[in-house]
């Protein structure tokens, strides 16, 4: 397997007790970490001084240790979801562990170019003529799920492990029960049957407000063997419903494990730029009959908030994370008709992003960020930005208190703009306190990331060991 340069987080954890974080503040490992980190070097020696008792000849060196899948809403056009598998798969590639991946996504073409993995599609289709549509409306879609479900189960044959790499997973925003909960039901499912082992990683949980798509998360929930929560909220919430979560450790984002972008010059170093995190919100509900309403509220606040900043004479950058978000850039940009390239004070930046590390390229350019997105938050922290949050749940809030900013929480639907402007006006006059302060969260952050693929390491090397799978030494990715 191709060795991936970039390397992740935990990647030298087996060989070191810590490390250094990407601004040069240590990472602690815990007690534990180093058990785990024992367990794996002693793993690792295992299996080279069985490889060199091995012969090629007992099985094919090609073969790979074991086979994982991933499985999310990747390729969809949401820079935070692939964000989160992106980081996962430069941790599974730069582990010491050989394993063949396949991602269970809703573009597998698009992610099988961007990330070089094979991928298939989420959706099942079902061959289709006339009698069996017929057939099938008779007996209420049955016969269609059931041989959509067969088709998932001869998908996953063959494959050790299954992955739900971060996301908010264990929530249903714009969601109906049989979208994305039921289609999480059905694989991890299908996953059990085939004896597969089942890890959610840093996963968001909540709110889950209709009552069968609680009971479909739940149920896949309760199949893995593995669960982590992304923040104790997401935690609380699952314990909240009924779930048990006593074995279930807390982590961090997965975002928080990708690099930061290097940072800006600026031509004119006075300068102060605001990044604008914008969405196409609609509200909670999907089809909600309120959601056009809901949407032009939240824009005509925020372009009274970007007015605003262009009389203090502060310039702004629009942030996005998601496809469906440039419909609020364009709409925005049409309420100030005057906004030109040149324009000084009143310069609006407006660039397109499709990746996690284009958002944070954007920021680089930014003094303090205000966004609604989650992974627009957790970018302008991974950056060192302090952050007012406009939220449509609480999971913004989880992060903004951890790094200090608790009292720049708000909700997406009520917030007061008179409100934000002094909140913007305090943040830019404690900027340097404030930045500490973030800094000092992101790298407790990624310390929990770090402990947690120490974990993920050693149950990898664990399921190779159950298969059985010994091979040569020499095959080894290196460190």
């Amino acid at each position: 397997m191709e060795e991936n340069p970039r390397r992740s987080v935990v990647a030298d954890i087996p060989m070191a007790m810590c490390r250094l974080s990407a601004d040069g503040s240590k990472i602690k490992v815990t007690s534990r970490s180093a058990r785990v980190c024992g367990r794996v070097r002693q793993l690792e020696s295992s299996h080279c001084n069985e490889a060199l008792s091995c012969t090629k000849s007992n099985r094919s060196i090609e073969r790979p240790w074991m086979k994982i899948a991933l499985l999310g809403q990747f390729g969809s056009g949401n820079t935070g979801n692939d964000g989160s598998l992106e980081a996962m798969l430069d941790f599974l590639r730069s582990s010491k562990v050989d394993a063949e991946l396949l991602c269970i996504c809703s573009n597998p073409e698009a992610i099988a170019k961007k990330y070089n993995i094979e991928a298939i599609s989420i959706r099942v289709i079902v061959a289709r003529g006339r009698w069996f549509n017929r057939f099938n409306r008779i007996l209420g879609d049955i016969p269609r799920q059931v041989i959509g479900f067969y088709t998932i189960l001869a998908q996953l044959n063959g494959l050790d492990l299954m992955i739900i790499p971060g996301t908010g997973i264990l929530d249903d925003f714009q969601e109906t029960a049989f979208g994305w909960p039921f289609v999480i039901l059905r694989w991890c499912l299908a996953a059990r049957l085939n004896r597969m082992r089942i890890a959610f990683v840093s996963i968001g949980a909540g709110p889950i407000r209709l009552p069968l798509s609680r009971l479909f998360l739940k149920t896949g929930a309760r199949m893995a063997h593995y669960r982590s929560y992304r923040d104790k909220l997401s935690r609380d919430f699952m314990k909240s419903i009924g779930f048990d979560v006593s074995r279930d450790p807390l982590s961090a984002d997965l975002a928080f494990g990708l690099p930061a972008a290097a940072e800006s010059s600026r031509e004119n170093p006075t300068a102060v730029y605001v990044g604008v995190g914008v969405m196409a919100y609609y509200g909670w509900k999907k089809a909600d009959e309120d959601g056009e309403a809901i949407y032009r509220t939240y824009l005509d606040k925020i372009a009274e908030f970007i007015s605003w900043l262009q009389e203090r004479g502060l310039n702004v950058r629009l942030l996005t994370g998601d496809i469906v978000d440039r419909r609020a850039v364009v709409d925005i940009m049409k309420m100030f008709p005057e906004n030109e390239a040149n324009s000084g004070s009143k310069h609006i930046v407006a660039e397109e992003m499709t990746s996690l590390h284009d958002v944070m390229a954007q920021i680089a350019h930014t003094d303090i960020v205000v966004a609604t997105r989650y992974h627009n938050v957790v970018c302008a922290l991974r950056m060192g930005r302090p952050v007012i949050s406009l939220a449509y749940s609480s999971k913004n809030d989880a992060l903004l208190s951890a790094t200090g900013l608790e009292e720049y929480c708000h909700y997406v639907e009520t917030f007061d703009v008179e409100v934000l402007k002094s909140q913007v006006e305090k943040m830019l006059a404690d900027r340097a306190r404030l930045v500490l302060e973030v800094k000092k969260g992101v790298a407790g952050f990624r310390a929990q990331l770090a402990e947690q693929e120490a974990t993920i390491h050693a149950t990898l090397f664990e399921i190779a060991e159950q298969r059985g799978e010994i091979r040569d030494v020499s095959q080894l990715p290196q460190s």
